[in-house]
């Protein structure tokens, strides 16, 4: 095993106690520093992004797979130590730890490259400790290289939230030239939105608050209005970002025939009653979105990269995790929220 010499503690957040974010679900932890095993990266975190689902896992929308695991899965780090049998980094390289963390390789689904449907699939932050810490554990083979110059707090939030939106976007069949609605904007939604306008898309951003409206025109959106407005144009394709069952027919019935509503989050609540002919009639599609598979990952980071992506951050230090969820959660947040070493 490489390695550079570092503390041999690390401190962090864990989900102690799962439930609402105002109830402290967060508990400040100092652990022994991890030692990478064959084929992992030892990450000292540089950034770490604030996901949803981070959020959902902390108030127990999503039932934790362990005990006290440390969230986080947007890692932007340096190589500290590596693994047995690690080729494609050294120690020193910058690296991504991403959601996606592991899968059997040997299912139907991997062997038909849709990864991201494995039942054996395992999660960053989820299944194991994430970034929400001074270091992290990351399989290299499910590690992305990263740029040295640019600012680890820019590139936090394509680990996930680029990546989903990116997926998202394909799931939602925009045409070339194209009228795309998206329902949310934060930050997964104001990453896929520029992928789309660089495509040559028409973008429709419809969101509850204001801030993000003003973001959504700033960044080339054609109008900006309230999550259950009507767009100004029948939609080729919508995504919903916000984790909010009702939108679903809302988003549903401002599309056009053959359109597609592609619904991005892990966690949805409750989609009320759909009626055909309104919701679903003109063979009008709605699909979810689960996860991203790696080749996923290469392509939106080649794109990002290709188009000079902006990303927009709320930055925190790693103190103040709690206040970066509750912060999240009430819809505070301009862009992503980035956790950064204090």
């Amino acid at each position: 095993m490489a390695t550079v010499a570092g503390p041999d503690t690390v401190s962090g957040w864990a989900v102690h106690r799962p439930g609402p974010v105002g109830s402290g679900p967060l508990a400040f932890v100092r652990r022994p520093t991890p030692e990478p095993g064959p084929g992992d990266l030892l990450l000292r975190v540089e950034a770490c992004g604030v996901c949803r689902t981070d959020l959902h896992l902390a108030e127990g929308d999503l039932p934790p797979h362990r005990t006290a695991t440390v969230p986080g899965h947007e890692i932007v780090g340096r190589v500290a130590a590596i693994g047995e049998a690690v080729t494609q980094f050294r120690v020193g390289d910058r690296a991504g730890g991403a959601w996606l963390r592991g899968t059997c390789g040997v299912c139907r689904y991997c062997r038909a490259g849709r990864e991201n449907l494995c039942p054996d699939s395992r999660y960053t932050g989820w299944d194991a400790d994430g970034g929400f810490a001074e270091a992290a554990l990351v399989p290299a083979d499910h590690a992305y290289p990263l740029p040295d110059a640019q600012d680890a707090a820019l590139l936090a939030p394509l680990l996930c939230a680029g990546i989903i939106g990116y997926r998202a976007l394909r799931r939602s069949a925009l045409p070339h030239g194209g009228r795309l609605g998206l329902y949310g904007f934060g930050g997964s939604a104001h990453l896929a939105a520029q992928v789309a306008l660089a495509e040559g898309a028409t973008v429709h951003v419809l969101t509850r608050s204001p801030q993000a409206r003003e973001l959504a025109l700033e960044l080339g959106a054609s109008s900006a209005g309230d999550a259950y407005d009507s767009p100004p144009e029948p939609l080729d394709s919508a995504i919903l970002f916000a984790p909010v069952g009702d939108l679903v027919p809302v988003a549903l019935a401002a599309l056009d025939r053959a359109g597609t509503l592609a619904v991005a989050g892990i966690h949805l609540t409750d989609i009320p009653p759909l009626t055909y002919q309104r919701h679903l009639f003109y063979e009008r599609n709605l699909c979810s979105v689960t996860a991203n598979t790696r080749q996923d990952g290469r392509e939106f980071l080649a794109a990002a990269a290709r188009i000079g992506i902006r990303v927009t951050v709320s930055p925190y230090p790693l103190s103040r995790a709690p206040q970066a969820l509750a912060d999240l959660a009430a819809d505070r947040v301009q862009g992503a929220a980035v956790l950064t070493p204090d």
